[in-house]
C-alpha cells in the first residue's frame, strides 16, 4: 500500500531509451503534460503552446543562476589523479566539494592555469572542504570561477552517461543565467526560446530570483521515512522588486522545483538572503505557489515528493506512469509537466 511519508512508495520503472541524453531544438519543440488540478485532467502538448494554458493575473519566477564549469582534473604531488566537483562556496574562502580519488588532511590537488586546492576538512558524507590557490595566493569565487570555465568541464548529471561538449555549453544554460553559482541546470526554464519567453513578458509579470543548485539536488532519499531525510542547503537571494511582486502576486507559477523552494521559503521566514533548506512533501504543502512548471525527476528523489506537495502522491505516481506510457522523454534535458 502506497504511504506518502515512505521512501519507497516514490519508486518508478522508467526505461533507459526516456532518459534524455540531449535537449530537442527548437527548446520549446519539447512535449508538455498539463495537469489541471480542478478538473483532474491531463493534456499532451508542447511548450510552444505554453501560453495556452496559463491562467490570467500570474506572475511569473523565473531563476537565473548560472552554472559553472564546477568539474575539474587534477593531480596531487605524488602523480595521483583526482577529480574534484566545485558544489559550492561557504564562508572565509572555503568550499565543499566532492573529490573522486584518495585524498587526506592536507593534500594539495594541481590543477591547469597554476590552479591549487588544499584539503581543509574530511566529511562523513564524503564531501570534503577545500581552499584554492592561484600561483601560491588565494583568490576570490569570481576569479575561481573564471579559472574554472577556462580548464573545467560541465558537470552534466551522471544518468547522462556522457562526457559534456561545447554544445552543452549553450544548451546547458538558461537564457537569462546571469549570477555564477550552480552545479546544475534549473532545467524547466531550459525550454524557453527568446520567442517564448518574449510572449510571456509580454503577458505577464516576469521577475527573477537566485537559488544555486547544489549536487544534493541529485542525492537520492535513502531514508526508510521521507522525514528523516537530511535536506541539502543551497544559496539563494531574492532582490527588491522580485520581492514586491510577491508579496503583491494574486497567483504565482514557479518555474522550476528550484524557484518554488525558494518562494515558499520566503514565504515561512520572510528571509531574502541565506540558505534555503526547506523540504516539500506531501505533509509540508506549497502556501503560496500556485502553479509549477517542471521536468521529471528521478525515483525517490526529494523532487518528486515536491510535486507530489502538489498533487498528492497517487497522483504524481499516475502521471508519471502516463508520461512514460506517452514516451516523454525524462530528467534535465527531457519533456516537461505543468500544473495548474
Amino acid at each position: 500500500m502506497l504511504d506518502p511519508l515512505k521512501t519507497s512508495s516514490y519508486d518508478y520503472d522508467l526505461p533507459n531509451e526516456l532518459i534524455a541524453t540531449h535537449p530537442v531544438s527548437p527548446a520549446d519543440a519539447a512535449r508538455l503534460l498539463v495537469y489541471d488540478r480542478k478538473t483532474q485532467t491531463i493534456t499532451h502538448t508542447t511548450f510552444k503552446s505554453l501560453m495556452d494554458y496559463l491562467p490570467e493575473n500570474l506572475s511569473v519566477f523565473l531563476n537565473d543562476t548560472k552554472v559553472i564549469k564546477a568539474r575539474i582534473f587534477g593531480k596531487k604531488e605524488s602523480g595521483g589523479k583526482i577529480e574534484l566537483l566545485l558544489n559550492k562556496p561557504l564562508f572565509m574562502d572555503r568550499y565543499l566539494v566532492m573529490t573522486r580519488g584518495r585524498v587526506k588532511l592536507g593534500t594539495e590537488i594541481f590543477f591547469d592555469k597554476g590552479l591549487m586546492a588544499e584539503v581543509l576538512e574530511l566529511n562523513e558524507d564524503g564531501s570534503r572542504v577545500v581552499k584554492f590557490f592561484k600561483d601560491g595566493k588565494k583568490i576570490e569565487f569570481l576569479e575561481l570561477v573564471e579559472i574554472l570555465n577556462e580548464i573545467g568541464h560541465l558537470p552534466l548529471p551522471p544518468y547522462m552517461n556522457r562526457e559534456d561538449d561545447k554544445q552543452d555549453e549553450e544548451d546547458y544554460q538558461t537564457l537569462f543565467a546571469k549570477n555564477y553559482g550552480a552545479v546544475a541546470a534549473p532545467t524547466a526554464s531550459l525550454h524557453f526560446t527568446p520567442e517564448l519567453l518574449d510572449n510571456i513578458k509580454n503577458k505577464f509579470d516576469v521577475n527573477y530570483l537566485t537559488l544555486h543548485v547544489g549536487a544534493g539536488t541529485f542525492k537520492p532519499v535513502d531514508a526508510d521515512d521521507i522525514l528523516d531525510h537530511p535536506m541539502h542547503s543551497e544559496y539563494f537571494e531574492i532582490g527588491r522588486e522580485a520581492k514586491e511582486s510577491l508579496d503583491k502576486a494574486q497567483k504565482v507559477l514557479a518555474v522550476g522545483t528550484t524557484v518554488t523552494r525558494t518562494v515558499e521559503y520566503y514565504s515561512r521566514t520572510n528571509m531574502i538572503q541565506g540558505e534555503c533548506d526547506l523540504f516539500l512533501n506531501p505533509s509540508n504543502k506549497p502556501i503560496k505557489v500556485d502553479c509549477l512548471l517542471t521536468n521529471f525527476h528521478l525515483p525517490k528523489s526529494t523532487l518528486i515528493m515536491l510535486i507530489a506537495s502538489f498533487v498528492g502522491l497517487e497522483k504524481t505516481l499516475e502521471i508519471y506512469n502516463e508520461a512514460i506510457k506517452e514516451k516523454y522523454r525524462f530528467y534535465s534535458y527531457g519533456d516537461g509537466m505543468l500544473i495548474i
